[in-house]
């Protein structure tokens, strides 16, 4: 399992970002837009560092500049120096994923967050 987590504008267009292929699942040669895969064995991270009950999913239909600081807050906590194996549970690699959404949330802070 995994959380898909999308930058949208009210229109439903996705926010466009610089090209990356990170996550759990990417597009081979990299994507451009704020669209991220984020395996679920993160989660325990997120609920402790994000919201207690709804862990990661509190972003969705929030706005980048209503969770930017909450993810700042999660990145500084957890760091985010990922760990050789991607599906590791480790600190640092559910704050690396935290630092990709908080980058986009400081390039479009009027998107809102969406996701599965």
């Amino acid at each position: 399992m995994s959380y898909d987590i999308d930058l949208k504008y009210p229109d439903g267009t996705i926010a466009k970002v610089g090209r990356h292929s990170e996550g759990g699942t990417y597009v081979l040669g990299g994507a451009s837009e704020a669209s991220l895969n984020i395996t679920w064995n993160y989660a325990p991270f997120y609920y402790k560092h994000i919201d207690g009950e709804f862990g990661i999913r509190w972003l969705y239909g929030k706005t980048g500049l209503e969770t930017k600081e909450v993810l700042r807050i999660a990145v500084e906590e957890l760091g985010a120096k990922q760990y050789r194996d991607y599906w590791a549970p480790t600190p640092g690699n559910a704050g690396f994923a935290l630092s990709i959404l908080l980058m986009w949330a400081k390039q479009h802070p009027e998107a809102v967050w969406s996701g599965n």
